[in-house]
């Protein structure tokens, strides 16, 4: 079969996100099973700690046996990124199906326009929240006015899709708020089980980190409640059981690296707190390992990677019992949902797992299992390929 796979970025700028890592772990095991894959995509990448639009990066490139198409980005709205080589790219490839990772998005707009155009069937999956982000809400009032303008342009690209794909429960509530179908149908997110199993080096040794190390994964972002972390983990820094503890923060700054610095700064921790800026894909995976559990309360997730993976590294995590977090975190099974927004309450968890490994274990182990029963890429991409075929077949006729 011939797949292309549409997302706003791709290999090497996995400080990105999310949406980039489920494209290519779909690719990578897609291939791994005989198909053709490509993912079609933008020129992004990061280079000296921070997001540019490189040039210079190969157009046509192979990775883990698929195959990446870049073309120039000439126009960034925020995360919209406007690169008209993909229609062509796309165009003359002629693929048996298209699946657009990331609905919000310049690439998934022409996606839908080729299938449309060239009569190719088409499926979708988002992971961004297209009614339920908070900024839709609550951000700016050129980002709420640009999200009004890209309404028609959603509605198009899940009318042209055969197959509009959900993480889970919330997510499937979040499409039917802007389309009434009986098309949506829920495939649970999977991770990379294999290669998230032997960390590169040891990063405590790397870091020079003495003593037990807490982690914290994701965008500095206000959304994913960096503030809370940080206030949360000084009401615990002073207390004579908890010296031996440090914070580490990975990720790349979407706006909120300033305000980060300078609540660390006023809770005079810096020295407890490290600060990891667009890290490598193989810092993270041996942070992973290395952590005793991961910190993540977020204000909003709607289908949340990281947690995933820090279960199949056997690492529980602590995170907020709102929006799509409850559908991978179940409290006091495999990790423990605070209530959103309480510091107080995620200082309380941080201690009651620092102080009870056993509880820690057992909840770690949980997630491990369900990561190699379930959430992995492999049974996730089986689930895939049922909907390719389904929808071919259905198409020919």
């Amino acid at each position: 079969m011939k797949i292309a796979i549409t997302c706003p970025a791709s290999l090497p700028a996995t400080p990105f996100g999310g949406i980039l890592m489920v494209a290519v772990n779909l690719a990578k095991n897609l291939n791994n099973l005989g198909h053709d894959v490509t993912i079609y995509t933008s020129n992004l990448n990061f280079k000296n700690k921070k997001m540019i639009f490189d040039k210079k990066l190969i157009k046509i490139d192979k990775s883990n046996g698929f195959t990446i198409k870049r073309s120039n980005v000439i126009l960034k709205i925020f995360t919209y990124f406007v690169n008209p080589g993909l229609y062509f790219l796309l165009k003359n490839d002629k693929p048996d199906i298209i699946h657009v990772v990331g609905v919000r998005s310049f690439q998934a707009f022409i996606a839908a326009l080729i299938s449309k155009m060239e009569k190719i069937p088409m499926i979708v999956t988002d992971y961004g929240g297209l009614t339920t982000h908070p900024e839709i809400k609550s951000g700016s009032f050129i980002k709420k006015f640009l999200y009004k303008l890209q309404s028609p342009m959603i509605k198009f690209i899940m009318n042209q899709s055969k197959t509009i794909i959900a993480a889970n429960e919330y997510e499937l509530k979040d499409f039917s708020n802007i389309i009434k179908t009986n098309k949506i149908k829920i495939i649970r997110n999977g991770v990379d089980f294999e290669s998230l199993q032997s960390p590169k080096f040891n990063f405590k040794n790397k870091n020079q980190i003495n003593g037990r190390m807490l982690l914290f994964v994701g965008r500095f972002d206000y959304v994913k409640g960096i503030d809370i972390l940080i206030e949360g983990f000084s009401k615990i820094c002073f207390e004579k059981e908890f010296l031996d503890v440090k914070l580490i923060i990975m990720g790349s700054d979407f706006g909120f690296k300033n305000k980060m610095m300078n609540l660390i700064k006023d809770k005079k921790i810096g020295n407890r707190i490290k600060i990891i800026e667009n890290p490598h894909r193989d810092e993270v995976i041996s942070a992973y390992h290395a952590a005793e559990f991961l910190v993540l309360p977020s204000r909003w997730e709607l289908s949340p990677l990281t947690p995933l993976e820090g279960f199949a590294c056997k690492k529980t995590v602590i995170s907020c019992d709102i929006a799509g977090i409850p559908s991978v975190i179940k409290n006091e099974k495999n990790g423990i949902l605070i209530e959103s927004e309480n510091s107080g309450d995620l200082a309380k968890s941080i201690k009651k797992l620092l102080k009870n490994e056993d509880f820690c274990k057992n909840l770690s182990i949980q997630g491990f299992k369900e990561i190699q029963d379930k959430l992995n890429s492999k049974f996730m991409v089986k689930q895939f390929l049922e909907t390719y075929a389904e929808i071919i077949e259905r198409y020919e006729k």
